[in-house]
């Protein structure tokens, strides 16, 4: 590393620092002390997570431990209390860490108990983002985004400040960690950070306002609910205005949870809402293997077959018809391993009425009524 001004040395002008170990904050940091922590933890036997590369799992003596890390920040936890802090002490004797006990706030998610299992909210992260954004004071709204606005790329005059478009957008992201409700809104908004207009920061305003009512709301994890997974499915047909791509999202449930949700814009043209709905599937289904494979290192069993739910006939009869037909040929092969799923009996899909669609939430505008 370069020598910092004024610690040149007169007679050594060329030299540099040699650094005994990685410098915090610079790009290979992160990477380095990742392989110092993982190579420790292999050691002591823990097995290193291929679905999650954040995870290391450690089973011993008919316990099971799993390890979580970002960066520095470890959450562990275990079936046995006397060996779970064992476990601590080693950690203890090769790095500098500290013991805060109980999870209650991890990485901006508070954790808390209930009666019921723990619920999982970002509170104080969702009132700061609010005061960021000098909305403290503001009436609150039922609904995130509104059902008769529709945004492009052209509405509205340009946003005098985009810098603080993007700062309280990309905070915004973070905050769809616990709250799938806004999930499809701030994903909307996310598409016109490239040049903001005032209808985009009114958009932004009003998931500000409806947060401002709804701060305490967060994810329920239930106690005792069956490791069984379940989904539903849904697109929005050609529902931008700019460029005629659908809107897709799929939302999974472990038991009564909700643990994986995904809006966003679909990569290429759908020709028709079948279409559309059968992409939406597809990713529905890729998640579905991924968390099935996941659970599977976690040394859980779950049941060999996944139900998902679809509003579209056309959908789902496609996912379960070997017969390519001339309106569906087009339809990219690698969106067809949906049907080869379904024939291996690893998942099923099953048509579910409008009225009952909860995905409809990620994919379009609601009402009021329906949304809540």
């Amino acid at each position: 590393m370069d020598q910092p001004p004024g610690f040149v040395h007169s007679d050594f002008p060329t030299h540099v620092c040699h650094l005994h170990k990685s410098l915090y904050g610079l790009k290979q940091a992160p990477r380095a002390w990742y392989k110092r922590l993982s190579d420790f933890l292999l050691s002591i036997g823990f097995q290193a997570s291929k679905a999650d590369t954040s995870l290391f799992i450690l089973s011993y003596g008919g316990a099971l431990f799993y390890l979580l890390v970002y960066v520095d920040d470890i959450l562990l936890t275990g079936s046995n209390s006397e060996l779970l802090h064992k476990l601590i002490n080693l950690l203890s004797s090769e790095f500098k860490l500290r013991d805060l006990g109980m999870v209650h706030y991890f990485l901006g998610i508070e954790v808390k108990p209930t009666s019921m299992g723990i619920l999982l909210s970002q509170q104080k992260y969702a009132t700061d983002i609010i005061r960021r954004a000098g909305m403290s004071s503001c009436k609150p709204v039922d609904t995130p985004s509104s059902p008769s606005s529709a945004l492009t790329t052209l509405t509205g005059a340009p946003y005098s400040d985009s810098t603080k478009y993007r700062q309280i957008v990309g905070a915004l992201q973070y905050l769809t960690f616990t709250r799938p409700d806004i999930c499809y809104a701030v994903n909307k908004v996310c598409q016109f950070m490239h040049a903001p207009t005032e209808d985009h920061w009114a958009a932004v305003k009003r998931i500000l306002r409806y947060l401002q009512a709804t701060t305490s709301y967060g994810l329920h994890v239930t106690r005792g609910s069956p490791l069984s997974f379940h989904g539903f499915t849904d697109a929005d047909w050609a529902s931008s205005v700019d460029d005629r791509k659908s809107t897709g999202g799929y939302l999974v449930y472990l038991g009564n949870t909700p643990i994986s949700w995904k809006s966003g814009k679909q990569r290429t043209v759908a020709r028709s809402s079948t279409e559309a709905e059968y992409k939406a599937l597809a990713d529905g289904t890729t998640e579905i293997l991924w968390l099935r494979s996941l659970l599977s290192e976690l040394q859980l069993s779950s049941p060999p077959m996944t139900t998902f739910w679809c509003d579209n006939l056309g959908a789902t009869f496609l996912s379960v018809n070997p017969v390519f037909h001339a309106r569906t040929k087009h339809v990219e092969v690698d969106y067809h391993f949906v049907r080869d799923r379904v024939a291996k009996k690893e998942i099923q899909v099953r048509f579910i009425s409008l009225k009952d669609q909860l995905v409809d939430v990620l994919t379009k505008p609601l009402s009021s009524t329906l949304f809540a």
